[in-house]
């Protein structure tokens, strides 16, 4: 299995350069990411830099914390797919599924959704499951599954939550939630994991050449990354 092809190569921290997009889009496009995930302001750039490519371009509608009025939600996509964008990662209103306004969050996502498949885009649902509890997290599974989008997400990576420490963390993707949203979902609609931090940086192994990098998922299981051969 080609992993990379399963992967959204993101560049979204707020400190990220045009150097960074330039960089984030060379490993995509050496590695055969399934999209480059950028701001909206690099939806541009990032077009004509994977143009030709098969790596798609992705970037996010009302990021991080969905709190957008929904008609600007529906313009920043329909710019975003104006200007280049293959997907787009739309996050929910979270304070409206909180409250249980179910008719809003779904009448959201409803135009969201037409207006992606009104530029062949498609569309993939962010709800902050940090935030959430199962409940919520289903309902959202049923009405996301009800409107046909491509994809139900986990998380943005910047949900943090404070803790009786007085510590803001994050969780990201965890292997319960992500059976949860699979049992809940219809099988058209596909799950996307966000999540996990690096604990050993890419660079290679003791005596060798070959790069390798230890990332930690939520759950605390660490995963190996090691870099593929060159073609030759």
């Amino acid at each position: 299995m080609d992993l990379a092809k399963y992967i959204d190569h993101s560049v979204l921290h707020p400190t990220a350069t045009d150097k960074d997009l330039e960089e984030a889009c060379r490993i995509g496009l050496k590695y055969g990411t399934a999209t480059v995930c950028v701001k909206p302001s690099a939806v541009a750039q990032a077009a004509k830099l994977l143009k030709g490519s098969a790596v798609g371009v992705c970037t996010v509608i009302g990021f991080p914390h969905g709190g957008n009025t929904t008609d600007i939600k529906v313009i920043e996509t329909i710019e975003a797919c104006r200007n280049g964008a293959t997907e787009i990662d739309m996050v929910v209103n979270i304070g409206k599924v909180i409250g249980g306004d179910w008719e809003y969050v779904e009448n959201e996502i409803s135009q969201i959704m037409d207006a992606t498949l009104e530029h062949n885009a498609i569309l993939k649902v962010i709800f902050e499951n940090d935030y959430l509890n199962d409940e919520q997290k289903i309902q959202l599974c049923t009405i996301c599954s009800s409107l046909h989008v491509a994809f139900v997400k986990t998380s943005t990576g910047y949900g943090f939550v404070k803790q009786e420490n007085g510590m803001f963390l994050t969780k990201g993707a965890t292997l319960p939630d992500l059976v949860l949203m699979r049992k809940h979902s219809a099988p058209t609609v596909q799950i996307k994991a966000a999540g996990g931090k690096v604990t050993r940086e890419a660079g290679p192994v003791k005596g060798g050449t070959t790069v390798i990098a230890f990332v930690t998922d939520p759950d605390g299981y660490k995963i190996e990354l090691i870099q593929r051969p060159e073609a030759v």
